[in-house]
């Protein structure tokens, strides 16, 4: 009788210490799942929140117009990031062909509620671009810098004449390319550049005209803040560049930006002076653009101190 007392107080104990020992592995395992839960929400969380995305507005052009000085100001913005080289997406072949997702790997990675921005000049003057534009986002917005279209040309050849110099690679003087038998030579390729109306026909076959932001290119090297305070109004940013955001910095005769403290002036190849051209054949090139002008001023509804 006493061995049955003993043996049944045995089992009770074994039994008391098993529930025990699986208890504290339910409590010790509970407490390990909901941390690693909790880990895995918050990194689940932080990995959605910072993405590469598409951007939401583009600069489209134009060359030598100021794109790269717009871009940099734009970013003075806390609500915005920039990609930082041209993309070329839309308007090379080969870019294109990889698709939506090779676009958004160009982009900077941000947070919700931060505006991507792209810019890439030859997006403008490509009769393509616009319909590939509209089928990644119809709502997208776009801005436009434009500056007068014979001192862009100027600039355009100087750019080129720079590159080739630095290859030890001859170019003909500007003159040479520009006339042909003593007249404008229409063919001249930076000459069609700068027909901006006939490129913007092209965008809003495909955009509303509300979908566009004209930029003055010249008024925005002469005193940026006006131009950007329109830039935020049209992208639906609070307005949060002010005037001490930019200083004229007389060595290199335009703006430079202030951020935090920190200064930053646009490289060397901003501002280089420009190739000679003479009065007379200058004078020619702004008669060739009076109609052309005229024409991209009615379409825009709005007009320019242009030669």
């Amino acid at each position: 009788m006493l061995w049955t007392v003993l043996l049944a107080l045995l089992v009770l104990l074994l039994l008391q210490t098993q529930l025990s020992l699986c208890l504290r592995e339910l409590r010790t395992g509970g407490s390990t799942s909901s941390a690693y839960s909790s880990s895995s929400s918050s990194s689940s969380s932080s990995y959605n929140a910072t993405q590469q995305r598409l951007p939401g507005a583009i600069i489209i052009g134009v060359r030598k117009g100021g794109t790269r000085a717009l871009l940099e100001m734009l970013n003075l913005h806390p609500d915005v990031e920039v990609a930082k080289a041209e993309v070329h997406f839309f308007n090379v072949e080969e870019h294109y062909r990889r698709g939506l997702a090779w676009y958004r790997a160009q982009m900077p990675f941000t947070l919700p509620g931060k505006l991507t921005v792209e810019k890439t000049p030859g997006y403008f003057a490509a009769p393509h671009v616009p319909a590939r534009v509209w089928d990644m986002n119809p709502a997208i917005r776009l801005l436009l810098i434009v500056r007068d279209p014979a001192e862009r040309l100027v600039s355009d050849y100087t750019q080129v004449l720079h590159n080739r110099l630095t290859r030890h690679k001859p170019y003909q003087p500007l003159e040479e390319l520009l006339l042909l038998k003593g007249h404008i030579d229409p063919e001249y390729k930076a000459l069609q550049r700068s027909l901006y109306h006939q490129h913007l026909a092209h965008w809003l076959e495909v955009f509303p005209r509300e979908q566009i932001h004209v930029v003055d290119g010249d008024a925005l090297i002469r005193d940026p803040f006006p131009e950007l305070r329109k830039a935020e109004r049209f992208l639906d940013l609070p307005p949060r560049i002010t005037p001490n955001n930019f200083y004229y910095n007389t060595t290199k005769g335009f703006y430079c930006l202030m951020s935090a403290g920190h200064d930053k002036c646009l490289d060397e190849s901003k501002g280089r002076p420009h190739a000679p051209l003479s009065t007379r054949a200058f004078k020619k090139l702004c008669r060739y653009f009076r109609k052309p002008n005229k024409l991209f001023f009615e379409m825009v509804g709005r007009s320019f101190a242009w030669c």
